[in-house]
């Protein structure tokens, strides 16, 4: 499983938005690799940013 599926697999458990730290955590990545991964999904529109520091997957 790629790290992009990991981190949408994280937001589909936590059902809540998440701060890039607890996204790696939770996904079991490292902090800057989930980072370029959530950026890269935002970019895709699969994420969004509710406030700042915070993402959730687009409904």
């Amino acid at each position: 499983m790629e790290a992009k599926e990991k981190i949408v697999k994280a937001f589909e458990d936590a059902g809540k938005p998440m701060r890039p730290g607890e996204v790696a955590e939770m996904a079991g990545l490292e902090k800057k690799d989930a980072e370029k991964a959530i950026k890269k999904l935002k970019d895709e529109g699969v994420l969004f940013s509710p406030k700042r520091c915070f993402y959730d997957l687009q409904k």
